[in-house]
């Protein structure tokens, strides 16, 4: 290493753990970067299985207090991997410690947290500090060429926006209790746990802001079989069944502050669907299509051309010259889910090392809480709800 180094400690070692530690791994080794990452510490509620952790994912330690591995003077930055009750607690005291931060999404479980979260992101930063919250699928190269592509006029002024985020984990009524289906862990269901990802992503590739929404939440199976976790019983599943307190589909509409509308779909009850996110942008010059589950295509249709041999245009977002792929592979050879948590690094330390702050910002993040807070405000009362600017 030739840089200086960036101390890392994530905090969580789950799901997302492993794919934010494939991320730190990664990134110096393909990318030229200002800093070299250093995977410091993990930190776990449980010693035997942080440790487990630590050693499987590539961490040189491990600790079970994340209070006292802020206070150390060997780490820099701060990487939340934790479910949604625990962040702002601990994105706050690590930027009031002085720490970088990397927070999952979405931000936080309320917007009175986000806006906590954000004000000492703010003040932090007048200290160099820079915190970023995690919406990788902004970092996938065929996202990129498309937002290239609305900001060059190629789709002229936006009209429609179409985004679904289709999953089908918990479709069966059996599959058991999970934090995720708690409300007071995770926040919501669908709606914040995918939904958020659709609301950042299409308010990126269109450049401009929801402002009023009118949704809907159902929950369709309200009562499920206790897990492990919920009984407390090694090895053993749980007896009886927990309440769900969440959204298990959040559909709604919405109206962009330039003129354009957006129909939105949530779901974890899609059945067949793995990780299906959609999206469709219709303008007065054009249109673009994506979807996740073939990730390294974008469709792209230009409206100026003849009608006797215009259409969809299927563009494979792998050449060297689409945004991230000049690091990888030759072209054809496409890129993965775990790509884009690996450029979400790659911006974060270079924004760091630039001493610029790194997007999405804590900011944007409180932004899409405030669109989450409305749909869910418009479900209960029947309304359409305006997003504060």
């Amino acid at each position: 290493m030739s840089n200086p180094a960036l101390r890392v400690a994530m905090i969580g070692h789950a799901f997302m753990g492993a794919a934010h530690s494939q991320a730190w791994r990664s990134a110096p080794r393909f990318f030229d970067l200002p800093l070299d990452p250093v995977m410091s510490v993990l930190v776990g509620r449980d010693a035997e299985r942080a440790a487990a952790a630590a050693a499987r994912l590539g961490w040189q330690s491990s600790a079970t207090d994340w209070r006292e591995v802020i206070a150390r003077d060997d780490v820099d930055l701060v990487d939340i991997c934790t479910p949604g009750d625990s962040h702002a607690e601990i994105a706050i005291a690590a930027l009031e410690a002085g720490k970088h931060v990397l927070c999952e999404k979405p931000l936080a479980n309320t917007v009175a947290e986000a806006e906590a979260m954000t004000a000492a992101a703010n003040a932090a930063a007048e200290h160099g500090v820079r915190a970023m919250v995690g919406f990788t699928y902004r970092r996938v190269p065929a996202i990129g060429l498309a937002r290239q592509l609305i900001e060059q006029g190629r789709v002229g002024e936006i009209r429609h926006v179409r985004a679904q985020y289709l999953q089908d984990w918990i479709a069966d009524p059996m599959a058991p209790m999970s934090w995720r289906l708690d409300k007071e862990r995770a926040g919501s269901g669908s709606l914040g746990d995918i939904g958020a990802h659709i609301v950042d992503l299409t308010q990126y590739l269109t450049g401009d802001r929801i402002a009023e929404v009118s949704g809907l939440l159902q929950t369709f199976v309200k009562e499920r079989p206790l897990a492990e976790e919920h009984s407390g019983l090694a090895g053993t599943a749980g007896s009886g069944t927990g309440t769900v307190t969440v959204d298990d589909a959040a559909v709604f509409l919405a109206r962009f502050g330039g003129g354009a509308v957006g129909v939105y779909e949530a779901t974890r009850f899609a059945s067949g669907r793995k990780n299906a996110l959609r999206v469709e942008i219709n303008g007065s010059r054009g249109s673009i299509a994506f979807d996740f589950e073939d990730m390294n295509v974008l469709e792209f249709f230009d409206a100026t051309e003849d009608a006797a041999t215009a259409g969809f245009r299927r563009i494979l977002a792998t050449e060297a010259d689409h945004p991230y792929v000049a690091a990888w592979w030759p072209p054809g050879h496409g890129l993965g889910y775990e790509h884009g948590f690996t450029h979400q690094v790659v911006d974060l330390v270079r924004a760091i090392g630039d001493d610029t702050d790194p997007t999405p910002t804590f900011a944007d993040g409180l932004q899409v809480q405030q669109v989450l807070d409305a749909v869910e405000k418009s479900s209960d009362t029947r309304s359409w709800q305006e997003i504060p600017s």
